[in-house]
C-alpha cells in the first residue's frame, strides 16, 4: 500500500461559550443534553478515540449538579483520555482581566480536570480576543507543554510554519501551533465528492503550505455548542478509502502536538503578546464596550485578590478561619464573568444584566467576609487594650508605609481627634461631615413596645496624615470625642489652582495647565475631551463616514477648595452633541453632554488623582478624554501586562495596505492595558494608572494619550463596518437590539496622572500600588450599623485579645506583591511577587512568624527549600511557600 504523503489529525470537539447572545441557563440546559448524548455515543463507539470540550472544567461542575449520578461515568471518559477537559475553568479572555485571574481560573481548571482523572496538556485558546504576553509562562509553570490558538499572529511571523515556540517576557516557553483557519475547518467533515473539492481539500493545501517542517495537519472539527457527531469514526475511514495523498486519524490536541513535536524540528519564535488582526478578529475596542462591567470587574478583583485574601491569610496566622469555601464560590463566578464573550460585554442585555448581578455579588460577600474578619481582630484589639474608641488599619503590602490615608469615622460629636496608641496626635483633614440622625429603636417593656428616640451622629470621611503603618499588618489609633477637631481649616489661596510639592494645576482663558515642578516645565491645555459618533456595534467602535470630531472648548465653571493635606480642584466641560446616530448622519447637534471633572493632589504623593463624571443621555458614540504628554512624536507607547511592561507601536505598519491584504480587521493602534499605560524619551515618562479603564491610544501626531471612557452603541452586530468588513461578527442572521449598551446612565471614571523625570519601571509599579491602596480600615463604635455589611448582627469572636500593632513580614528588595493567599493543599501561605525590571533582583523576607520559606510554582505542587533571598529573574515572578510558626 502506498504510503500517504501527509497526516490529518480529525480533532472532534465543541467550542462552549457560556454564555453571549444567549444566557447561561441557555448553556446549562443544552450542556446536559449533549453531555449525555457524547457519553453514550463514546461508550458505543470505541473508534471514537477522543472529544474535546473546549478545554473548560466548567463543565464538569455544571454537568454534575443536574446529574450528579453520573460522575464515575464521566472520570472514566476523562480518565481514559477520551473526554478532555481543563487546563482552564472557563475560557477567560486574557486581556481582560486581572494576571492573578488567569492563574486561579488555571489552578481551578486543571484541579478539577485532574480530580476526574485527566486535564489536557495544552494552552487552548480557541477563540479569545488576543493572547496575553505571560500566558507561556503560566502553561509553563502548570506543567502545560504545549499551547494550540487561533487568534492573533501576522502569517509573516509564522516563517512558514504553524507550529512554533511561543516565548514569555520571563524567557519561559511553551511549544505552540497556529490553528489558521480557526477551530471549525472540519465541522462539516464529509467524504461528499463537492465538499473534499471545493471546501476540504483546499483547506489542507493551504495548511500544508503553511507547515514547512512537518507533513502532520492539524483539523479541528467542531463549532459553537455543536451535538457531537457520530458518523465522523464511518467520514475517517471512507475519507481514507477515497483520499490518496492524506491519511486521516480521528484524534485530539494533545496526540497531535506530542506527535508532531517529537518527530519535527521547529525553530521559529514568536514572542509577547498576540493581537494581530489578519487572519482572526481580535475586536480591539471591546476593551471599552459595556464599561460598566470592566468597572465593577475591577471593584471585585481588587477586593478578592488585594484585600480580603491578603487580610484572610494574615488572620490565619492569628487564629482565624480563613473563608476558603467562600471564595471558591467568588472565583468560580469571577471565571463565569471572565469568559469569553462575557467580559467583552458583547452580549445580549439579559446575559450582561446577569454579568453584572454576578459581579455585584462577588463584592457583596467579599464586603461581607472582609467585615467579619476586620471586626473580629479589632474586637480582640480592643480587649487587650481595654479601650472601645478606637479604629484599626490594616496594611495588606510585604513593605512598610509613609504617606495619607482615607478613612470614614463616626462620632457623636462635630469636633473630635485622632491619636495613635502613644497619644500623640495625628493631624487630618475632614473632607466631608454629614450629621445623621439616630431615627428610633423599639424596646419591649411590660406596657408592650415602646419607640425610644436614638441620638444623632457623625459620619465624617478622614484623610490622616503622614501615617506610618507596618508591613503585611495592622495599627491601631484612637478616636478622642468633644475636643477641638486636629486638622487645618479650609484654605484657598488661589480659586483657580491647587498644588502640591510635584504639581500646580491651573486654569486660565478657559484652559487647563499643568506645570511639573520637577522638570520645571508647564503643558498648555493638557486635559481635553473628545467625541465622536460610534457607527459599530458591541464588539466593534466604527468611525462614522464623513463625521468629524467634537472637542471640549472652553471651561465651563472652576470650583477650588483644600487643606494642608490635600486639594481639590472641580472643573466643568460641556460638549454639544448629536443625540443620536441619525442626527450626526444629517450634521445636527441637540444633545448635551457635560464632563465634571474632580482633580485631587495631596501632600506627598507625586500623582494627580482624577475622577470624571459623566451622566450620558445621548446615543451611538464614543467620548475619550486626550492628556497631553509632552513627548513629541512617539514611536511607541508602553502599557502594563502580566508582570512587566510591553511596547507597542503608534502606527502600526500593517495599517497601510490592510484593505488590500484583506485583513479580517483593521490593525488600528489602540491597546488594553491592566493597570497603567503611557510613554516615554527616557527624559520624560507620562502614565496613567486606571482603575476599570482598559483601552488607550497614543496618537503619535499630537502625543496625547487617549483613553477611552466609555462607547455607547445599541447593537450585538452590524455587517460592514469601516475598520471591519463583511459579516457581522458571532450571530449575523439575527439583529439583537442592546439598549442598555447606549450606557445612558451615571458613570464615574477613576485614574491617576503620572509625570516624571527620566524613566523608571519600579517608580512605576510603586505608584500603583500607591493609588490603588491595599488597605482597609475598622472603627469599633455603635453608632452607625449599616456602613459595613453585617454590622448590626451579631458574630462570634473566636480569639481573645490581639496586639495593638502587628507585621506579618516584610519583604526587603526591588519586588512586587502579585499576591497572598493560603495554599491550595496544605496551611501554608502563597506570597508572589514579580520584578518588572529590566535585571535580575533578589528579595528577602524577614519576619519571627516564618518558621520555613520554600519556593513552588503556579501550580503549587513542587518545592524547593529556600536559604535567605530569592532571586527572581528580569520580567519574571516567584511562588513562594510560607510555613508559618504556631501560636503567632
Amino acid at each position: 500500500m502506498k504510503q500517504k504523503q501527509k497526516k490529518v489529525y480529525v480533532v472532534p470537539h465543541s467550542h462552549w461559550d457560556r454564555e453571549w447572545y444567549f444566557t447561561i441557563e441557555d448553556s446549562n440546559l443544552l450542556l446536559v443534553e449533549n453531555m449525555d448524548r457524547l457519553m453514550e455515543v463514546m461508550e458505543k463507539d470505541l473508534e471514537y478515540t477522543g472529544y474535546v470540550f473546549d478545554a473548560q472544567s466548567s463543565i464538569i461542575d455544571e454537568y454534575l449538579k443536574i446529574r450528579p449520578e453520573e460522575k464515575e461515568r464521566l472520570s472514566r471518559l476523562i480518565a481514559d483520555k477520551r473526554i478532555f477537559v481543563g487546563p482552564w475553568y472557563t475560557q477567560a479572555d486574557s486581556l481582560l482581566v486581572n494576571r492573578e485571574s488567569l492563574i486561579r481560573n488555571l489552578m481551578y481548571g486543571t484541579r478539577i480536570a485532574e480530580k476526574m482523572g485527566h486535564s489536557l496538556n495544552v494552552g487552548y485558546l480557541p477563540d479569545i480576543f488576543g493572547q496575553n504576553t505571560y500566558l507561556p509562562s503560566m502553561f509553563k509553570e502548570f506543567d502545560i507543554d504545549y499551547s494550540v490558538l487561533q487568534r492573533g499572529i501576522y502569517t509573516d511571523q509564522l516563517n512558514g510554519d504553524l507550529n512554533f515556540t511561543w516565548q514569555s517576557p520571563d524567557g519561559e516557553s511553551v511549544k505552540a501551533n497556529n490553528i489558521y483557519f480557526g477551530y471549525g475547518p472540519g465541522k462539516f467533515l464529509s467524504d461528499d465528492p463537492q465538499y473534499m473539492e471545493e471546501r476540504l481539500l483546499p483547506i489542507l493545501e493551504k495548511i500544508a503550505d503553511l507547515n514547512t517542517n512537518t507533513d502532520n495537519l492539524l483539523l479541528p472539527a467542531g463549532g459553537d455548542q455543536v451535538l457531537v457527531r457520530e458518523h465522523f469514526p464511518e467520514t475517517v475511514k471512507k475519507l481514507n478509502e477515497i483520499d490518496d495523498k492524506h491519511e486521516y486519524v480521528l484524534s485530539d490536541y494533545e496526540t497531535f502536538m506530542k506527535d508532531t513535536w517529537d518527530e519535527g524540528d521547529f525553530k521559529n519564535v514568536i514572542q509577547g503578546e498576540l493581537i494581530a488582526t489578519q487572519k482572526s478578529r481580535i475586536h480591539n475596542t471591546i476593551r471599552s464596550q459595556r464599561y460598566d462591567i470592566k468597572k465593577l470587574n475591577d471593584m471585585a478583583e481588587e477586593k478578592v485578590i488585594y484585600e480580603l485574601e491578603p487580610l484572610a491569610s494574615l488572620a490565619s496566622t492569628l487564629g482565624f478561619k480563613y473563608p476558603q469555601r467562600w471564595l471558591d464560590e467568588m472565583w468560580k463566578m469571577l471565571f463565569d464573568v471572565h469568559a469569553h464573550d462575557s467580559i467583552g460585554g458583547c452580549n445580549s442585555d439579559d446575559t450582561n444584566q446577569e454579568i453584572v448581578n454576578r459581579l455585584t455579588k462577588v463584592i457583596r460577600i467579599a464586603d461581607g467576609c472582609l467585615n467579619l474578619l476586620k471586626k473580629q481582630i479589632t474586637e480582640a484589639v480592643s480587649r487587650k487594650l481595654g479601650k472601645d474608641s478606637i479604629f484599626v488599619m490594616f496594611h495588606l503590602l510585604p513593605k512598610a508605609f509613609q504617606g495619607s490615608q482615607k478613612v470614614v469615622l463616626f462620632t457623636k460629636e462635630k469636633g473630635f481627634g485622632v491619636r495613635d496608641l502613644d497619644g500623640k496626635p495625628v493631624l487630618f483633614d475632614v473632607l466631608n461631615q454629614e450629621y445623621i440622625s439616630g431615627g428610633k429603636t423599639i424596646v419591649v417593656t411590660a406596657d408592650g413596645e415602646k419607640e425610644v428616640k436614638a441620638p444623632g451622629y457623625y459620619r465624617n470621611e478622614v484623610l490622616l496624615q503622614n501615617v506610618k503603618l507596618p508591613s503585611m499588618g495592622y495599627e491601631t489609633f484612637q478616636v478622642v470625642e468633644d475636643e477641638e477637631t486636629e486638622h487645618v481649616a479650609p484654605k484657598v489661596e488661589d480659586n483657580r489652582a491647587i498644588e502640591n510639592e510635584s504639581f500646580r494645576i491651573f486654569e486660565e482663558d478657559g484652559k487647563l495647565y499643568l506645570t511639573v515642578k520637577t522638570l520645571n516645565k508647564t503643558i498648555s491645555d493638557f486635559m481635553k475631551f473628545e467625541n465622536v459618533a460610534d457607527a459599530g456595534d458591541s464588539y466593534d467602535f466604527s468611525p462614522l463616514v464623513g463625521d468629524s470630531p467634537i472637542y471640549s472648548r472652553e471651561i465651563e465653571s472652576v470650583y477650588v477648595e483644600g487643606s494642608n493635606g490635600v486639594e481639590f480642584m472641580e472643573v466643568v466641560h460641556l460638549l454639544q452633541v448629536s443625540k443620536d446616530l441619525e442626527e450626526r448622519k444629517v450634521g445636527d447637534a441637540t444633545g448635551n453632554l457635560a464632563v465634571v471633572t474632580r482633580f485631587e493632589l495631596r501632600e506627598g504623593e507625586n500623582f494627580i488623582r482624577v475622577i470624571h463624571d459623566i451622566e450620558n443621555e445621548v446615543k451611538d458614540h464614543r467620548i475619550r478624554v486626550l492628556l497631553q504628554t509632552s513627548v513629541e512624536a512617539p514611536d511607541v507607547s508602553f502599557g502594563d501586562q502580566g508582570f512587566s511592561l510591553i511596547q507597542r507601536p503608534t502606527v502600526n505598519p500593517y495599517m497601510e495596505n490592510w484593505k488590500k491584504e484583506k485583513f479580517a480587521e483593521a490593525p488600528v493602534p489602540i491597546y488594553p492595558l491592566e493597570n497603567l499605560a503611557g510613554v516615554t524619551n527616557g527624559k520624560l515618562t507620562s502614565a496613567v494608572i486606571t482603575k476599570g479603564i482598559k483601552e488607550y491610544e497614543l496618537i503619535k501626531e499630537t502625543g496625547q494619550l487617549a483613553l477611552t471612557l466609555f462607547r455607547s452603541v445599541g447593537l450585538l452586530g452590524r455587517d460592514n463596518l469601516a475598520w471591519r468588513p463583511g459579516r457581522a461578527s458571532g450571530i449575523n442572521n439575527k439583529v439583537v437590539l442592546t439598549p442598555d449598551a447606549q450606557m445612558q446612565t451615571k458613570m464615574a471614571f477613576e485614574y491617576a496622572i503620572m509625570v516624571t523625570e527620566g524613566h523608571d519601571v519600579k517608580q512605576l509599579f510603586n505608584t500603583v500600588d500607591e493609588y490603588r491602596g491595599h488597605s482597609v480600615s475598622y472603627q469599633k463604635q455603635a453608632l452607625n450599623t449599616f456602613e459595613e455589611r453585617l454590622d448590626r448582627f451579631e458574630i462570634p469572636y473566636p480569639v481573645d485579645i490581639l496586639p495593638a500593632r502587628f507585621s506579618l513580614f516584610e519583604s526587603e528588595g526591588d519586588l512586587f506583591l502579585s499576591t497572598m493567599k493560603k495554599a491550595h493543599d496544605d496551611e501554608s501561605i502563597i506570597l508572589r511577587l514579580f520584578n518588572p525590571s529590566e535585571v535580575a533582583q533578589t528579595v528577602v523576607l524577614s519576619s519571627e512568624h516564618i518558621q520555613s520559606v520554600s519556593q513552588t510554582k503556579l501550580n503549587e505542587k513542587s518545592v524547593i527549600d529556600v536559604k535567605n533571598e530569592v532571586t527572581v529573574t528580569a520580567k519574571g515572578y516567584v511562588t513562594l511557600k510560607l510555613r508559618m510558626k504556631e501560636n503567632v
